[in-house]
């Protein structure tokens, strides 16, 4: 599967391909305060860093020796908080709250670094990469999509029993879906019987 998407399980057992089109949306699939802590995976240090493989960071290169930290998996997932009050805001067009948006500011120190293979001239990521420059990643990640053009294209899934999250990065903008393996194509079954029950 390619790096940033990820395979999720409905509460009726359906598998289907989810791309949240964001490193920081990607995150938040890992679990979260309230209802969210129900699909906690980031148990230990260790999840996390797995988890980490797969992630959008994999399109730019490997992610092969990541280390986290206990203290840093906690601010990781405390950033990951903060993004559940930025996202849904920035989705339903209101304003993120102010503390809420000094979360990703205080959380940019820190990124992990590209570097050029000598022998190869591929890109690789200096190892170790560790828990503080991913929270530096996905903190810059969700600045920009707080700011800038890029605001306007956090989406909620358009399903009424779906409250999935996505960055549209559909060439027409009007991506409505969280994916049309499941929602997409329900929506698309309904519509149908509605135009048959019409004829």
């Amino acid at each position: 599967m390619t790096p940033g998407t990820r395979l999720l399980v409905s509460a009726q057992g359906e598998r289907y391909r989810f791309d949240p089109g964001s490193l920081s949306l990607e995150l938040m699939l890992t679990g979260g305060p309230g209802p969210y802590q129900r699909y906690e995976i980031a148990h230990a240090p260790a999840d996390l860093a797995e988890w980490f493989t797969g992630s959008r960071l994999a399109l730019t290169a490997p992610l092969t020796d990541v280390r986290i930290r206990p203290a840093e998996l906690t601010a990781l997932k405390e950033l990951r908080n903060a993004l559940y009050q930025v996202v849904p805001a920035l989705a339903h067009g209101e304003p993120p709250s102010a503390e809420a948006l000094a979360s990703l500011n205080d959380a940019t120190e820190a990124s992990p670094r590209p570097v050029i293979d000598p022998e190869t001239r591929r890109l690789a990521w200096a190892p170790p990469i560790t828990g503080r420059q991913l929270l530096g990643a996905v903190a810059r990640d969700a600045i920009e999509l707080v700011s800038g053009r890029r605001s306007g294209r956090v989406r909620e899934c358009s399903a009424d029993d779906c409250q999935l999250l996505f960055f549209d990065t559909s060439r027409s903008g009007n991506r409505r879906w969280c994916s049309m393996e499941r929602c997409g194509n329900r929506a698309k079954i309904r519509a149908y019987r509605a135009r048959a029950e019409t004829s």
